[in-house]
């Protein structure tokens, strides 16, 4: 269904109404580095997949629970992999409250200075000094796609939803990559407020 919807909006996208972008909603997940599985799930231990994502990413079977410095937990936040240099949370604004931590609006990967979090696993808990973060909303795409937007890699643009919310994103960022599929993500808050669901179609603003 998503990769119909993907060849649909490419077929659309050149429009005087703007560049048509597929939605993918992301909900709170982590990523983590091989230490860190290690100590959350047993020594040795390699994450399994459930599902193939963009990027050489997946969606890993394994889940862990989310701790703020107030002792406000989230239960099973879903593990996103291969592992990285850097253990990272990625959550919503929502969930932000919930947990009594304040975690900045950053690039993936753009975890200096930002908030603390425990992370618990069915074998040990790992403290992250830094690391969690409201993810910037942002759109994936191919070299090829972004040449036919008109952006580059690292711009930001504006995003119209067309539906009876009538909503725009504002500071969407551009990342271009040749294993990228042309998506916009957005966080579970965005998507509620704005009315749409993965596979709706956006439009990057001229």
């Amino acid at each position: 269904m998503i990769t119909k919807l993907v060849m649909e909006a490419m077929n659309q996208k050149s429009t005087n109404e703007g560049f048509a972008v597929p939605v993918g909603v992301s909900a709170r997940h982590i990523h983590l580095t091989k230490e860190d599985v290690e100590t959350l799930f047993g020594k040795g231990y390699e994450l399994t997949k459930k599902k193939e994502l963009m990027g050489g990413q997946y969606a890993a079977n394994e889940l862990v629970t989310i701790v703020g410095i107030k002792l406000r937990a989230i239960e099973n936040v879903r593990i996103l992999g291969p592992v990285r240099k850097a253990s990272q949370v990625e959550i919503s604004a929502t969930d932000s409250i919930k947990l009594g931590i304040k975690a900045p609006i950053r690039e993936s990967g753009d975890i200096k200075g930002s908030a603390p979090i425990a992370v618990v696993g069915p074998k040990g808990v790992v403290y992250l000094q830094e690391g969690c973060i409201i993810a910037k909303r942002h759109i994936h795409m191919s070299p090829a796609d972004a040449k036919e937007a008109g952006v580059n890699n690292g711009d930001t643009v504006s995003v119209q939803v067309e539906n009876e919310r009538g909503t725009t994103f504002n500071h969407v960022s551009i990342r271009v990559d040749e294993s990228f599929t042309l998506e916009m993500h957005i966080d579970t808050d965005e998507a509620n407020a704005a009315k749409i669901a993965t596979g709706n179609i956006v439009r990057i603003l001229k």
